[in-house]
C-alpha cells in the first residue's frame, strides 16, 4: 500500500521523529512512504510530494522543525478545496493519508475522514491542549527552554532589584505556563483559563517584597491570558484559514500595570517562537517516536479515523472526532499545586 504522511500548524520539536518511524515501521509493514510538502496545501493543486526512504530520512531525529514543511492551510476554507484534496488523494493512488498536528490540523483530518478518506492522526502542538491524550510530543521541549529562560531571568531581576514578567506560549490552555512556572520557581502564574485579577497580582508581589525581605519577583504569563473581563492581546486582527489572530503584547501590559500600582522597577520578556524551534528533548524523541510507530500499525489495521494517544505509559488509539472535539485546559487541581508558591 502507497501512503503518505504530512504535517500541519505550527513547526514543532519532534515532527522529523515521527516522520522517521513511520517510514521504518512502514517499511517493515511492507508500506511504500509519500511525504505530503506544506501540510494540507500539499494536497491541494499541483500535489507536492516526494517519496520518503529509509535513506531520504537517515539522520532526523534529532533535528527541530519539519523536513516535509507545514502551513496553516485548512482547505475546508478554500471554495471546492476539500474536494479536490480528495481528488488528489485518489490521483496519487494513496492508500492512506497519516496527519500529524493539532486540533487544526486533525480537525481537517476528522472532516475528511467523514468523507471517506482513510485517515490516522498523531497528536502535535507545544500547548499540549489536545483532547484524548495525556501528552503531546514538543510540550516537554518548551517546558524545558522556558524553564531555563526563567531561571536566567531570576539573575538579572534580583540584580537589578526588578519584577520581570515572562511571556510564554499559549492561546487557549496554560500548560506551558504552569509548567514553567512551577519548575522555573515562579512567584506568579498567569493563564488563559482565569482571568487575570491584576490587583490581586499586585498585592502578591507587594506582599512578597514588603513582609519576605526579597527585592524580586518573577511573573509567567501565557500569551492567551486575558485582563479581568477583557479580551486576548493581541498583535493583528487578522484570521489565519482557522479563525485564530496573531496573540501577544500581554507580557508587556501587564508589566506595565504592575509597575504603575506597586511603584517596582518592571521589565517583560518575550520567548515566543523560541520555545518551539531547535532540538527536541529525549522525552521528545521517545515520545514522537512511539506515535509514529503506532501510526504505522493503525494504517496496517486500517484503524480509520483514529489518533494514536498517550495514556498513562502506554499508546493507544482514540477516535479523532473525540480528540478534536474539544480542548484541554489546566484543571484546578493541578493549578491549585502552583497557587501554593504564590507570593
Amino acid at each position: 500500500m502507497k501512503i503518505a504522511v504530512l504535517t500541519g500548524g505550527g513547526d514543532c520539536p519532534g515532527l522529523n521523529a515521527v516522520i522517521r518511524a513511520v517510514v521504518r515501521r512502514g517499511e517493515q509493514l511492507g508500506l511504500e512512504v509519500m511525504g505530503i510538502r506544506e501540510g494540507w496545501r500539499g494536497l491541494l493543486d499541483p500535489p507536492q510530494h516526494d517519496r520518503l526512504t529509509r535513506e531520504a530520512t537517515s539522520g532526523i531525529l534529532h533535528l527541530g522543525g519539519t523536513i516535509l514543511g507545514t502551513s496553516r492551510t485548512n482547505p475546508f476554507k478554500k471554495e471546492g478545496g476539500a474536494e479536490q484534496v480528495v481528488k488528489n488523494i485518489k490521483s496519487l493512488n494513496l492508500g492512506a493519508i497519516v496527519a500529524i498536528g493539532g486540533e487544526d490540523t486533525l480537525g481537517v483530518a476528522t472532516k475528511l475522514h467523514g468523507m471517506g478518506m482513510s485517515i490516522v492522526g498523531v497528536p502535535k502542538t507545544i500547548d499540549n491542549d489536545l483532547y484524548g491524550t495525556d501528552l503531546t510530543f514538543g510540550f516537554d521541549t518548551a517546558v524545558q527552554i522556558a524553564t531555563e529562560a526563567i531561571d536566567r531571568l531570576h539573575s538579572t531581576a534580583e540584580s537589578h532589584n526588578r519584577v520581570i514578567v515572562c511571556e510564554v506560549m499559549g492561546r487557549h490552555a496554560g500548560w506551558i505556563a504552569t509548567y514553567s512556572g512551577i519548575a522555573g520557581g515562579a512567584d506568579v502564574i498567569l493563564i488563559p483559563e482565569r482571568p487575570i485579577d491584576i490587583d490581586r497580582v499586585c498585592e502578591h508581589i507587594t506582599r512578597r517584597h514588603k513582609f519576605r525581605d526579597v527585592n524580586f519577583s518573577i511573573v509567567v504569563v501565557a500569551e492567551g491570558a486575558k485582563l479581568g473581563g477583557g479580551g486576548e492581546t493581541k498583535v493583528s486582527e487578522k484570521l489565519d484559514e482557522f479563525g485564530h489572530v496573531r496573540l501577544g503584547g500581554i507580557g508587556q501590559q501587564i508589566a506595565e500595570l504592575i509597575e504603575k500600582q506597586t511603584g517596582f522597577e518592571t521589565r517583560s520578556t518575550v520567548l515566543g517562537h523560541i520555545q518551539r524551534g531547535g532540538t527536541p528533548t529525549a522525552f521528545d524523541r521517545v515520545l514522537a517516536t512511539r506515535f509514529g510507530v503506532h501510526a504505522a500499525d493503525m494504517v496496517s489495521r486500517k484503524e480509520w479515523g483514529k489518533m494514536a494517544s498517550l495514556r498513562g505509559n502506554q499508546i493507544v488509539s482514540v477516535p479523532l472526532a473525540e480528540a478534536t472535539a474539544k480542548l484541554k485546559t489546566v484543571d484546578d487541581a493541578f493549578f491549585a499545586v502552583a497557587e501554593v508558591f504564590f507570593g
